[in-house]
């Protein structure tokens, strides 16, 4: 079968270590269950997988891709969720010890074919699209529990989404306007702060620009560049949910001293539960929200999606297809 894959690691230059050609099929274990992919969307993930971050030499070669929709061994359209768990584990998922996404572990979405625990499996509604069903379970689905799980907002809130072109940041600024936030976001480009307005934003400011108000939360995945622009946005006692640092874990200063005099919350959060994933679904389809999607392409032609993303090129999702 036809898959892109990592063959080695580089973490200078990722995208020398991404090989696109034929893989064998993957076994199916006892409870799981083969899918044939129709569409998968890149995700930074990704690229940290080809760096080494989360894949070590040991487990190469490695089928890359975590998000897929496709049709199952029975026929039936579905999402899959990308978080592997301990199929003996009770509770989140997301804080199971022995978790990991798909290209992790297991073998991921960008091929013909992927094998999942059933599940892990989550029907596809025909009002969404192969390729916006292919977007939800690692981007969309971080956003939705950044914004409904772990941020403990109330409609009405005012939330900053750092980086509005990346396919979290475009999710949080259309969940969180559909359900009732007044939202800003930030970004260097100007086109993607008029993007980021046209998706449901109240407001798009330059990164690191002064805004009119202190907010009651902060969305962080870009990390180092705006760590400090985000502490210093938030009221007293604001929230800051990170789920990820796209420019880096280690900003120059913690700012310890703003943190604890103004009693912040720093709340940490990874991925979603299929439950979660199955409550996207639905508040999709009641909402008319529908992921922002960059690009579409064959999967022949990853390496060019891989390029952009990698270069930060893009304005939501990047789409790799399969007939």
């Amino acid at each position: 079968m036809l898959a892109a894959f990592a063959t080695r690691i580089d973490p200078e230059d990722p995208l020398s270590c991404l090989e696109i050609g034929p893989r064998p099929q993957p076994e199916v274990p006892p409870g799981w269950v083969r899918v044939r992919v129709r569409a998968a969307s890149l995700n930074h993930h990704d690229l940290w997988s080809l760096r080494g971050v989360g894949l070590p030499a040991d487990r190469l070669p490695m089928i890359l891709g975590c998000d897929a929709a496709g049709v199952d061994e029975d026929g039936r359209e579905v999402v899959v969720h990308a978080l592997i768990g301990d199929p003996d584990y009770r509770g989140d998922e997301t804080l199971d010890p022995r978790r990991s996404l798909l290209s992790e572990r297991f073998q991921g979405s960008f091929a013909d074919e992927v094998v999942v625990p059933r599940r892990n499996l989550v029907p596809k509604p025909p009002e969404l699209t192969w390729e916006q069903a292919g977007c939800l379970s690692t981007a969309w689905l971080t956003a939705y529990r950044m914004l409904f799980t772990r941020s403990g907002l109330q409609p009405g809130c005012t939330v900053l989404v750092q980086g509005a072109g990346g396919g979290v940041a475009t999710a949080l600024i259309q969940l969180g306007s559909a359900a009732g936030y007044r939202v800003w976001a930030t970004s260097r480009s100007e086109a993607k702060r008029v993007r980021a307005v046209g998706l449901g934003a109240d407001g798009a400011f330059e990164s690191g620009a002064r805004l009119p108000d202190r907010v009651d939360a902060v969305m962080e995945t870009v990390g180092a560049a705006t760590w400090t622009h985000s502490l210093r946005s938030l009221r007293q006692g604001g929230t800051v949910v990170i789920s990820g640092a796209t420019s880096g874990p280690n900003p120059t200063a913690t700012e310890l001293n703003r943190i604890f005099f103004l009693q912040l919350r720093v709340i940490g959060s990874t991925m979603g539960t299929k439950e979660e994933l199955e409550q996207l679904i639905r508040f999709c389809l009641a909402k008319g929200v529908r992921p922002v999607i960059d690009s579409v392409m064959p999967l022949e032609e990853a390496r060019e999606g891989f390029a952009r993303m990698a270069a930060g090129d893009v304005d939501g999702k990047i789409v790799l297809t399969r007939p």
